[in-house]
């Protein structure tokens, strides 16, 4: 018993050190975010706008990509700060994911833990949970320590043994869970709102290029390009990132999702064997 109060209290110190945490990554973002908006903007003003991107001093005439996309207008370094955000979450993301994936597969991993189960050689079992090193043999592993301990529990009957291993299952996966969830929102934000700063982009060139044809003479042609190249660079540069974001979040949540199956399939094995092999 004293082992069980010993575990709990590491759970409750776990989850009293969460907010805190959680307020410090908000801060992380935040830093690393401000900071790629400033890379971007020097970026566009000072490599975009570099005068050997341009034909003319009034750098009116674009010489290359570069110089096309810095008359972009005042749009383009927002969807380039967003862009080099996305790529940010995109890796960061990628790192925690595939971590939590594990370095065995889920399935496969379930299926050796069985086969210990069956034998009842939890120390065998434990061990794989080390080897997996992902989500899923996380919350294994804290269910088959509970496991082991309510083997030799005797002041409880076989459900509330049952119910004590759920509830291992079900505290450590709400410690997992968020790990892997963490973040996401930033990309399914980049994905509708990219394209909608494109859009904005695209709308203001236009006016741009309409106001060039609407002078009453001759249009001026410098600035119905630059109106027209204001639009097509911030459509590129939104859908671009859009589509980018929409497949790196589906992509992750995927795995995410994987996971998740792998883990529930692990309570279910967990609980099911403990009916079955000591009623």
């Amino acid at each position: 018993m004293a082992e069980v109060k010993s575990a709990g209290s590491k759970s409750q110190g776990s989850r009293a050190g969460k907010p805190q945490k959680s307020g410090n990554d908000m801060l992380k973002n935040l830093i690393v975010i401000l900071i790629l908006i400033g890379i971007a903007h020097a970026i566009f003003h000072l490599y975009f706008g570099s005068a050997a991107n341009f034909r003319d001093e009034e750098m009116h005439v674009p010489a290359n990509l570069l110089g096309t996309m810095y008359l972009g207008g005042w749009v383009v370094p927002i969807l380039m700060s967003t862009f080099l955000v996305l790529l940010y979450f995109v890796f960061e993301r990628g790192l925690s994911i595939f971590k939590a994936k594990g370095k065995v597969n889920a399935t496969e991993f379930v299926r050796k833990v069985q086969y210990h189960l069956a034998n009842k050689n939890i120390d065998a079992a434990v061990a794989e949970c080390d080897k997996q090193a992902g989500s899923v043999g996380n919350v294994m592993r804290a269910g088959l320590l509970k496991y082991r301990d309510m083997i030799n529990e005797t002041g409880l009957d076989t459900e509330q043994k049952i119910a004590q291993i759920q509830k291992e299952i079900e505290e450590t996966t709400a410690l997992e869970m968020p790990t892997m969830e963490k973040n996401m929102v930033f990309l399914s934000t980049i994905a509708s709102v990219a394209t909608l700063i494109g859009l904005f982009g695209t709308v203001l060139g236009m006016i741009r290029a309409f106001a060039a044809m609407s002078t009453g003479g001759a249009p001026d042609s410098a600035a119905l390009a630059a109106g027209i190249s204001e639009a097509l660079v911030n459509t590129a540069l939104g859908i671009g990132t859009s589509a980018i974001a929409i497949i790196a979040y589906n992509f992750y949540t995927t795995i995410i999702d994987n996971v998740t199956f792998g883990i529930d399939e692990s309570g279910f094995t967990l609980t099911q064997n403990f009916a079955a092999n000591y009623k």
